[in-house]
């Protein structure tokens, strides 16, 4: 592969996404977060108590990166967030897990009735899929019954075989597989 890329790691909460850059963080890989680069750039607000959340305005920090991200980075850096696909980055990462798992996964965490429900329901419309990005490479997994490791081998794969194919033939199709929310 040619240079070294920013990757967006992104998909709904807990469908594994910093378990794979802690496992990526081991090797080459440079691992940021969405809410580190806004903290950063003084582009994240107060602590919502609605929803448990600091909303980041991505327009701002997407134009503060601008300049210093249009030259390739040193090392392969991932950003890890469920809106670093909306970032200036060089590819997108999605992970994806069936609605169900999610639920069960999310209502572990403790997360509110409320919270859980709008994270379902971006899982199973297709969240990051409605925001495609087609002038960088994308691809998808599965998480909901592969083991992490494995999803990262198969991204390492991606990566090193030049980002083929550049977007996956379809899209996880929760209906299609008989998941109803």
């Amino acid at each position: 592969m040619q240079g070294m890329r920013r990757l967006a790691l992104t998909g709904s909460p807990a469908t594994g996404k910093s378990t794979v850059c802690t496992l990526l963080g081991v090797d080459d890989f440079i691992v940021l977060t969405v809410e580190g680069l806004a903290k950063e750039n003084e582009c994240i607000g107060n602590l919502d108590l609605r929803d448990d959340s600091r909303p980041i305005d991505l327009e701002v920090l997407s134009e503060k990166l601008g300049l210093p991200w249009g030259k390739s980075p040193e090392r392969m850096t991932i950003v890890d967030g469920h809106l670093s696909h909306l970032l200036p980055v060089d590819g997108v990462i999605v992970l994806r897990c069936s609605p169900s798992k999610l639920r069960a996964r999310q209502e572990e965490r403790g997360y509110s009735r409320e919270k859980i429900d709008a994270n379902c329901e971006w899982e199973f419309i297709g969240g990051a899929w409605n925001e495609y990005d087609s002038s960088v490479p994308w691809t998808e997994f599965d998480t909901s019954e592969i083991p992490v490791e494995s999803i990262v081998e198969h991204i390492r794969s991606w990566i090193s075989d030049g980002f083929k194919p550049k977007t996956p033939n379809s899209a996880l199709d929760w209906i299609e597989q008989g998941e109803i929310e």
